[in-house]
């Protein structure tokens, strides 16, 4: 028996492994079952250069758990190893026992993982010794087993065995005690082994027998499918790509479409990427997109390597160029994973845009799916615009599709301002703005439909992009002031009068949480609406963009801004507004006439007091501005109370807020009640 200390450049490299090393523990079975992956590759290698003359056999890589004895062992048939390569690749650590080889086999020898060396000691993080039993390949050479506890001391004895190949038995450490239970291993083996070239088998196929589940003779084969990403496309049909696509995601509905990817240079890289089926925002999530290194599964997190808005793809990428052990330093460094991101961005553009073309009707029936994951790209991705704007749609209300040159052809003529500024219209909402919408047809606008979850966001960069145009939603000012064609049309009401009808509504709007009202007088013609409440543009698209742009979250603590808008053209306007002079003229008039007197008087004061210096104006005087300016504001407050005292009692005017509310959504409990007593009152009247 032979005794020694690991060739180590440190005291104890264990507690390095098992607190720095690896983020992750479970990777070790990962680690163990490559490197088993790759005795045995490497036995094909041989055998196919002639270099072994045996009989493969059964290739097949066990791993087996005994619980009593608490250990996992994981063997397999490959070339093995006497006791000088134990001492070469195990032993020393900075050695990676597979260069030499590679260099002797370089052109056969590319689908070999190559993890002998450090990966093989991911087994200390969850072992408390470790033995490899194994045997070489070569004809005449003994059987050695390698125990070590976790300390930089082994030993190295001759055992028999019978076959060729390594058993590594792994002791579990008390604190790992969950790698002992099947569940756990069959889930890791399905999570990192699924595709690997080797048959991976562990314990037996189930079967149900008297009401329960029992073991059958036949080997559970882990990684029954088989690898799609490297067969060529040429080879596929439709059924292979979306039955792979269920072995990857089995509850999914069928992918849109899918990119199938293949390079060579200037780095090695394959994979399928799916465009999945959404049927709500609440499904979207990133880290979809597994990571592979020759079939071997790296990770889900992607970032770095896939460009942002396409990790919510779902799908494959493998790629030898990206070590097992990627940390983010590396991605956000390393040239050849920004070349890859580049890769895969120019990839699907390119298929995006070819789909486009082959077949645009059935493009336009996939729109609503693929909208979030451009949308999200271009938003994200600068680059992505450019490549993204001939094969990005527009949607309007009638589900017409345009690509944004066809949309602009569309609407120059008709939607082009008085500044030459181009207006997109748009609704959020067929039906709760379907007033507005109404509208807007009848002055021959086209309006777009706005409903995706990034749809909102994307106008801004719209704006940026587009040159000399606004977007405006439907609903965002009298259709009138949509798109002005000419200087608005003046109210032909006095200012007394439109002060008093302003008053009359303004007393009367309800209090309403982080909302508040403005109210203007326009004239819309005896046919427009009598009343319209608008809401800020500005402001309802700073709110929106706020839920998903950091640092813009203060504007959720503003106030919702209406205007409401209302019609002095219109009889029921009109005779609201006589009616209201007829009732308070007794009590208005005195004040009314108080008012002018007040108004002129402060006129006078202040035409007196502009032509002197501030140091030349006497108390005397000041206390008469300051009284005069103090019953000019008694006077309008009684004006108001008066005006609505008297408005409190109209069921018209109320009807009119009322019928405005609900047309925005905004009238709910104990008001939309109140609403519909005094809707029946008013029929029967």
């Amino acid at each position: 028996m032979q005794k020694g200390n690991i060739g180590v450049t440190t005291e104890n490299i264990f507690p390095v492994i098992k607190k720095f090393l690896y983020s992750d523990h479970e990777i070790f079975l990962r680690e163990i079952v490559s490197n088993a992956v790759d005795a045995t590759q490497k036995l094909k290698t041989l055998a196919t250069q002639g270099d072994f003359k045996g009989e493969e056999g059964d290739l097949t890589i066990h791993v087996n758990i005994d619980k009593e004895n608490g250990t996992m062992t994981i063997s397999d048939r490959g070339i093995g190893m006497n006791a000088e390569e134990i001492e070469k690749y195990i032993n020393q650590i900075a050695f990676s026992g597979v260069s030499d080889f590679m260099e002797k086999y370089k052109d056969t020898a590319n689908s070999i993982i190559g993890h002998f060396g450090l990966g093989f000691y991911s087994a200390f993080m969850v072992s408390k010794k470790v033995e490899i039993i194994t045997k070489s390949h070569r004809e005449n050479e003994k059987a050695v087993k390698w125990t070590c506890d976790g300390s930089p001391s082994f030993t190295l004895e001759e055992v028999e065995k019978a076959d060729r190949g390594s058993d590594v038995v792994l002791y579990i450490d008390d604190d790992s005690k969950e790698f002992l239970e099947e569940n756990r291993i069959q889930t890791l083996l399905n999570k990192y082994c699924k595709f690997l070239p080797i048959p991976i088998a562990f314990g037996k196929k189930k079967d149900w027998k008297d009401g329960k589940q029992v073991d059958t003779e036949e080997d559970n084969i882990i990684n029954s499918v088989e690898p799609l990403w490297t067969k060529a496309p040429s080879t596929l049909k439709d059924e292979d790509y979306t039955s792979f696509y269920h072995t990857l995601y089995p509850m999914q509905d069928d992918p849109l479409f899918w990119i199938h990817l293949n390079v060579d240079y200037p780095f090695h890289l394959t994979g399928i990427l799916y465009f999945p089926r959404i049927k709500s925002n609440i499904e979207l999530q990133p880290n979809k997109i597994q990571l592979y290194s020759n079939q071997v599964y790296v990770t889900d997190q992607v970032e770095g390597i896939v460009p942002n808005f396409l990790t919510l793809l779902h799908g494959v990428i493998d790629s030898p160029d990206i070590p097992l052990n990627v940390s983010r330093s590396y991605l956000q460094s390393d040239a050849n994973v920004k070349k890859i991101s580049t890769y895969i961005t120019k990839k699907v553009a390119d298929r995006l845009q070819a789909i486009f073309k082959e077949n645009r009707k059935d493009y336009e029936e996939k729109w609503d799916n693929l909208k979030i994951f451009i949308n999200y790209g271009m938003l994200t991705q600068e680059d992505f615009y450019d490549r993204a704007k001939d094969f990005a749609l527009f949607k309007d209300i009638d589900e017409k599709y345009f690509t944004y040159d066809e949309y602009k052809a569309l609407i120059k003529e008709d939607q082009t301002d008085k500044n030459g500024q181009l207006v997109y219209l748009y609704t959020t909402d067929k039906e709760e703005q379907y007033t507005y919408i109404e509208a807007a047809r009848k002055k021959g606008y086209s309006i777009l439909l706005f409903d995706g979850q990034l749809d909102v966001a994307t106008i801004s960069m719209f704006e940026q992009k587009f040159e000399k145009s606004t977007f405006t939603r439907v609903d965002g000012d009298i259709i009138d002031r949509l798109i002005m064609k000419e200087e608005s049309k003046e109210s032909t009401l006095a200012e007394e009068e439109r002060d008093n009808l302003t008053e009359v509504f303004k007393t009367q709007l309800p209090k309403i949480p982080k909302t508040e009202f403005t109210v203007e007088v326009s004239s819309l013609g005896e046919t427009g609406q009598p009343l319209v409440i608008t809401q800020s543009e500005y402001m309802r698209r700073m709110k929106d963009m706020s839920k998903y742009q950091a640092g813009m979250g203060f504007y959720q603590d503003m106030p919702d801004m209406y205007t409401v808008v209302l019609n002095s053209d219109h009889p029921l306007v009109d005779k609201i507004l006589k009616d209201t002079e007829t009732a308070t003229a007794d009590e208005l008039n005195p004040i009314l006439s108080e008012l002018k007197g007040q108004e002129a008087r402060l006129n006078a004061l202040h035409q007196s007091q502009d032509k002197k210096k501030p140091e030349e104006i006497t108390q005397e005087e000041k206390d008469d501005l300051q009284n005069t300016q103090k019953s000019i504001q008694e006077g309008k407050e009684k004006k108001t109370t008066i005006i609505s005292l008297y408005a409190k009692d109209n069921q018209t005017v109320h009807q009119l807020i009322d019928l405005a509310l609900l047309q925005n959504g905004m009238l709910k409990g104990a008001a939309l009640d109140n609403f519909l007593k005094r809707s029946i009152e008013m029929i029967q009247s």
